[in-house]
């Protein structure tokens, strides 16, 4: 099912559990897939190594998160960069505009849990 992944830097460890908590709500609620198999990895980045526009940011935030492909419509994906983008402006007002959530879709066959492939999963409830 869906996999999360938030990079960010100032490092903020004592909030990382609430904001996986956030995040997993999220991708539950406007994404509609399943809380119980959601997966999130947050990491904070040195700030040495985060730039935009060549430059240097103090605090900095970038949101992927992997779903099958057609599984979500347009405005699901809308909705919950909207929602996501409002979470990490919570979280960190300071923002550099130029951060980004990003939806990749992949194709069933190309991922899955449990050893089997998302279009194996499918095709095996239809039998």
């Amino acid at each position: 099912m869906p996999f999360a992944r938030l990079s960010y830097h100032p490092p903020h460890p004592d909030r990382e559990r609430d904001l996986a908590r956030a995040l997993t709500d999220l991708v539950a609620t406007d994404l509609a897939k399943r809380h119980d198999l959601t997966s999130v990895q947050i990491e904070a980045a040195p700030a040495q190594t985060w730039t935009i526009g060549g430059e240097r940011q103090q605090t900095t935030a970038h949101l992927e998160v992997f779903v099958t492909a057609g599984t979500n419509t347009v405005e699901q994906k809308r909705r919950f960069q909207e929602n996501a983008m409002a979470l990490l402006r919570a979280e960190w007002p300071e923002l550099h505009p130029a951060t980004y959530v990003v939806v990749h879709e992949l194709p069933a066959t190309d991922w899955g849990y449990g050893g089997m492939s998302q279009a194996d999963r499918a095709a095996a409830r239809s039998a």
